[in-house]
């Protein structure tokens, strides 16, 4: 693979085991810079040994992979230089206040010492949490230690950024403003790969969608693309329930019973809400809403999972 910085992360035919136990059996993706790309899947499918092999914490058993152009095991110091990483726990000492833990991460990526507090001043701030800084780690809530760990991974500035479960533990509101940070981050040029299983969330940050599954790449798209014809659960609402229901009996759509929320039936997609939606107002029922009863990326994720009930 060429080493060019303008490059994102690239992996293919990744394969990672340990011991008997195959954690990775072949996985690959892309995830350009400029995009924010999310890595779906369940428990044990293999997210975070891809991650780790991403971040040059393991040497793959097969596969290529390009960081930012650089090859994690025959140049891991270029891709250290030029990764964001921030794991699923958050590992530091516990009795430093967050600026020292920001300046002391500053040291060890070599910032000029006149630069370190005033980086580390401007990370606080990012992620909201100026008030806290000369409080130690340890009295930290676990959403505070999360924001933390999301502003250490930013101290050098780096073009790729690594996340394994940045939502965890985080309030409405932090995970608010997370989602415009990645974007922000994104806008700015930077290969974000997140994994995650708030699915809501990720639904509205990512551009892209790689799904995996036991120790294999499923399939990666663009999150635009996997409403396409995707079968899924719809809610409608109408002034008159009774009047809904018998408009949808007579045109021989299957639906669920009426709820207090509404009426569900199960459509391919927009194109398929939009076309029931028109005929439903055709008929004078007095539609109030009409909307998916799961995200794109959740059905995905449950058809790619149906066979694990």
């Amino acid at each position: 693979m060429e080493q060019s910085t303008a490059d994102g992360l690239q992996a293919a035919g990744v394969r990672r085991s340990f011991g008997n136990v195959v954690a990775v059996e072949s996985m690959s993706l892309n995830a350009p810079r400029g995009q924010v790309t999310a890595l779906v899947g369940p428990n044990g499918a293999g997210k975070t040994t891809l991650l780790l092999v991403l971040a040059t914490l393991l040497v793959p058993d097969a596969g290529e992979v390009s960081v930012a152009g650089f090859d994690p095991v025959g140049d891991p110091a270029s891709v250290r230089a030029r990764t964001g990483w921030m794991p699923d726990s958050f590992g530091s000492y516990e009795t430093l206040t967050a600026r020292e833990v920001l300046e002391f991460v500053a040291a060890a990526y070599r910032l000029p010492a006149a630069r370190r507090a005033e980086r580390a001043g401007e990370l606080l701030a990012l992620v909201h949490l100026s008030e806290y800084a000369e409080r130690p780690v340890h009295v930290l809530s676990r959403g505070q230690k999360q924001r933390l760990g999301l502003a250490r991974a930013l101290v050098h500035d780096p073009p790729v950024l690594l996340l394994d479960e940045p939502a965890a533990g985080l309030d409405p509101r932090s995970r608010i403003e997370l989602r415009a940070l990645l974007r922000g981050l994104a806008g700015d040029g930077r290969a974000v790969l997140v994994s995650s299983h708030v699915l809501a969330e990720l639904e509205e940050t990512a551009d892209r969608v790689v799904l995996v599954d036991r120790g294999r790449t499923v399939s990666q798209q663009r999150m635009a693309d996997l409403d396409l014809g995707q079968l899924r659960p719809w809610r409608l609402r109408a002034l008159d329930a009774a009047a809904l229901t018998a408009a949808l009996d007579a045109r021989g759509v299957d639906h669920g019973p009426p709820s207090p929320a509404g009426v569900e039936v199960l459509l391919a997609g927009d194109a398929a809400a939009a076309e029931l939606l028109a005929a439903l107002v055709q008929d004078r029922v007095a539609v109030v809403s009409c909307a998916p009863v799961a995200g794109s990326l959740e059905a995905a994720y449950l058809a790619m999972t149906e066979s694990r009930r």
